[in-house]
């Protein structure tokens, strides 16, 4: 499976922008926690780029 069927099942597993943003927010927040904050800049990046991969606005 490549990389733009993965994006195309996420975005229809998450609906839309609202929804994408939430999950990853989520997921951010986990790995911050589990990290104690230690790499909150390189989460932060990683959040961005996959928002920027599976949202809405690049469909």
């Amino acid at each position: 499976m490549g990389f733009d069927e993965l994006r195309k099942k996420a975005s229809e597993l998450l609906g839309n922008e609202e929804q994408t943003d939430n999950a990853l927010d989520q997921a951010a927040n986990f790995a911050n926690e589990r990290t104690g904050g230690k790499y909150d800049d390189k989460i932060q990046q990683g959040r961005d780029f996959a928002d920027g991969k599976v949202g809405d606005e690049n469909a």
